[in-house]
């Protein structure tokens, strides 16, 4: 297939790879043309580092790109997908298959970023997410996620193209638990970091995503995804990855706020785009629009935004009202 991956941070460029591995002829779309000509002339990502990137990829800084691509990937962060689906709707063949990458909910409209896609371009959108670090994707090491679409044939199309023998991809029509689990688990990583930072243990750590992951379940379900999901790859997976792992941006960011750095210094020495942050905000905004009870991601905000202590967030967190385990969400 002919493929255009718009945005060459690590992600896009790992995914890249795979497709050029795959036989594909792969263009990478970069927002800045010098970007786009130093991966051309380099055949480096600074985000992946130690990876040289195949002869045969085409790069491009034009949204024209897409003009002629069987499909189309979106791989850019999350407030830019808006303005990246404008640039590119013009172009777009009528048959091309959508396939959304980034993670995370738009801040004002609390719309997923399959939704904005589509709203945007009017295409049924292809989720594909899952735990996957770009830095281990762009080695070639043993990773799988999940190809989510209503549309069936559409999800297959999808998990064909990028399937092979170290990424495996598994279908689901769970669109909003998939979407809802990859763009929340970033911020209960932020707060696993914040945790590390703070001196805390593996049983805080434990504790935090346990509780993180009912917290979106319950999230999840009230807007019509299924319980499942969340046991999934793109539930419990994903945030097993992002809450362990130094590759995570969010988790890496929360560290140094937990060691007492302010939240803007904290994200500009991580150095790339911190997705927790701005999925705290808008699935902060989202739960209270629908009246579900998040006290993680409500103390994560008050860090976040309003400069709370950490410590006192999570002595109050330790400190509510007596609860049974299972009768928030129904695991049982």
């Amino acid at each position: 297939m002919k493929i255009a991956v718009m945005g060459s941070g690590g992600w896009g460029t790992a995914l890249c790879t795979v497709l050029h591995q795959n036989g594909h002829q792969v263009t990478l779309w970069s927002y800045r043309e010098e970007e786009s000509i130093q991966l051309a002339e380099t055949r480096q990502n600074p985000f992946l580092q130690g990876v040289l990137l195949p002869e045969g990829i085409v790069y491009s800084a034009d949204p024209a790109c897409v003009q002629g691509q069987q499909m189309v990937v979106m791989a850019t962060p999350s407030f830019a997908v808006r303005s990246t689906a404008c640039a590119i709707a013009p172009y777009l063949e009528k048959d091309t298959v959508l396939v959304c990458v980034t993670k995370g909910i738009e801040a004002d409209t609390d719309l997923r970023m399959s939704q904005v896609l589509e709203e945007v371009t009017g295409k049924t959108v292809v989720v594909l997410s899952g735990p996957s670090h770009a830095e281990e994707v762009g080695r070639g090491i043993p990773t799988g996620c999940v190809a989510a679409c209503q549309d069936e044939y559409l999800a297959k199309i999808v998990q064909d193209a990028f399937m092979n023998h170290f990424f495996r991809v598994y279908t689901s029509p769970d669109v909003i638990g998939v979407e809802l689990g990859a763009a929340m688990k970033n911020v209960i990583a932020l707060c696993a970091g914040v945790c590390d930072g703070l001196g805390y243990g593996d049983n805080t750590k434990a504790l935090l995503m346990t509780r993180g992951l009912t917290e979106i379940a319950r999230l999840g379900m009230a807007l019509g995804a299924k319980m499942q999901t969340f046991a999934g790859l793109a539930g419990v997976g994903d945030l097993i990855v992002t809450c362990t792992s130094m590759h995570s941006r969010n988790r890496r960011a929360g560290i140094l706020i937990g060691q007492g750095k302010d939240v803007q210094e904290a994200m500009k020495e991580v150095g790339a785009v911190v997705e927790g942050y701005y999925a705290t905000i808008s699935g902060y905004q989202l739960a209270h629009k629908m009246k579900i009870d998040m006290p993680i991601l409500n103390q994560a905000y008050e860090v976040l935004l309003h400069k709370k202590a950490p410590a006192l967030a999570m002595q109050e967190l330790m400190t509510r009202g007596k609860k049974g385990e299972m009768e928030d969400v129904g695991w049982m």
